[in-house]
């Protein structure tokens, strides 16, 4: 069994799932420069169905916004997977923007 890792990509704003090459999930985001610094939009993320149950969504969002914190930005969940991680993850709170408008409207259309 190969080992699964979380990877950024900030060429294609996201955060991906390798497992030896190939991408099997991503937390999809976009940036907005707010007036207090850039706040990391999440709107998107998934998990290849066949690698479910693995608890692989919750170690790419861990790694995802423990990055955006990291780096200084703010964490705005419009995903709901993300927006359930950040209520259980109580450690990400102080970093949390609640979605707006203008957040939304960056946010690529389905």
């Amino acid at each position: 069994m190969s080992q699964i890792v979380p990877q950024a990509l900030p060429e294609r704003d996201r955060y991906v799932l390798d497992d030896a090459g190939k991408h099997i999930g991503a937390a999809h985001y976009r940036d907005y420069q707010g007036e207090n610094g850039v706040e990391r939009i999440f709107f998107h993320t998934v998990v290849d169905e066949e690698y479910s149950g693995q608890g692989l969504a919750s170690k790419l969002a861990a790694f995802a916004l423990e990055d955006t914190v990291s780096a200084g930005m703010k964490i705005v969940p419009v995903c709901p997977y993300i927006k359930k991680y950040v209520g259980k993850h109580q450690e990400f709170e102080p970093d949390v923007v609640p979605p707006r408008p203008h957040h939304l409207q960056i946010l690529p259309k389905a």
